[in-house]
């Protein structure tokens, strides 16, 4: 899936505002959203900092997001489980999963966290979905339904590539 695309369906349902750490899992898309006008996007130098700056777009009565890699997960833990899922703050984290099938993909300083990100999710009961790319409207709609009814932020995982 193109950048375009991908920033297309996101900004067709009301998501315009961002903040996270640059991800070279997201390539060119990274690079869309910070040169596209219609999206707002705060660099951050943590994951937990971009979380907080994301939240204030629930404040406002809009949806914020943060673009992350998954290793920034265990950056996100606390203010997740202390502010977000406590207060019931939802955000879309867009999160590339680097280390995706475990070994052999990828570097191995990805390979524990590649089969542990859904697992990490899940006991935090967070709704997530996978990106495929050309079912991304379907998966995206679920997701914001989930996060939406359960006031929380959930995970939409992009594996390496899947946005060009």
């Amino acid at each position: 899936m193109d950048a375009q695309s991908f920033w297309g369906v996101l900004k067709a349902r009301g998501l315009n505002f961002f903040s996270g750490v640059p991800d070279s899992t997201f390539g060119n898309a990274y690079n869309f959203m910070v040169n596209d006008p219609e999206v707002r996007y705060v660099p951050a130098v943590r994951e937990d900092a971009a979380l907080g700056v994301a939240s204030a777009a629930y404040f406002s009565g809009k949806l914020g997001g943060v673009m992350m890699q998954n290793s920034g997960i265990g950056n996100i833990i606390n203010t997740l489980t202390s502010f977000s899922l406590m207060y019931k703050i939802p955000a879309l984290l867009v999160v590339g999963w680097r280390g995706y099938g475990g070994p052999p993909n990828d570097a191995p300083e990805h390979w524990i966290m590649g089969v542990k990100t859904p697992q990490i999710f899940d006991l935090l009961e967070m709704p997530y979905e996978i990106l495929e790319p050309d079912n991304l409207e379907t998966i995206l709609d679920r997701l914001l339904d989930s996060i939406d009814k359960q006031s929380v932020p959930g995970a939409l995982l992009v594996r390496a590539g899947m946005i060009e």
